[in-house]
């Protein structure tokens, strides 16, 4: 439980049950039992005491950043904070084939594909915030290096 809460708090007993596949009421003894290291949040959520320093004045998330689908980023539990917008909710967390997330600063700016094409990797961005093809580049060249590309085309679409 408080691996949990400190990764993903605030959060909710039901949070849990949801991210780790539990029953309401199992989940709800596991929160129980460190009801005492707990600290009221905003929306009713909780957070472990001891994080609320560190939650109170974060570092501020500077850059662009693609996420790649399963990121931990991405999970269940932080998908409504992440993507306010029900509608682009659905586009980024499908069922199947999801993109990745595009995040300028720390807030949602897109939504990313990547598909090899023989040596290259070619990375489509479409744009949900601000992003200009500087700011990406350095990033989707990481990826391509990862991915071990030897060339990549960005395209935005």
């Amino acid at each position: 439980m408080r691996r949990f809460l400190r990764w993903y708090g605030p959060a909710t007993a039901g949070d849990v049950a949801d991210w780790a596949g539990l029953a309401r009421p199992h989940a709800r003894r596991l929160w129980d039992a460190v009801a005492g290291e707990l600290a009221d949040a905003p929306g009713g959520r909780s957070l472990l005491a001891a994080d609320q320093a560190a939650l109170a004045d974060p570092p501020a998330a500077r850059g662009v950043r693609l996420l790649p689908p399963g990121d931990p980023l991405l999970q269940k539990a932080n998908r409504t904070a992440l993507v306010p917008d029900e509608a682009v909710r659905r586009r980024l967390f499908r069922p199947v084939a999801s993109p990745g997330a595009v995040l300028r600063d720390g807030r949602l700016a897109g939504l990313w594909r990547a598909r090899a094409r023989g040596r290259a990797l070619e990375l489509t961005v479409e744009p949900i915030g601000r992003l200009r093809r500087d700011d990406l580049e350095a990033e989707a060249r990481r990826v391509a290096a990862l991915r071990g590309a030897a060339d990549l085309r960005l395209a935005i679409a």
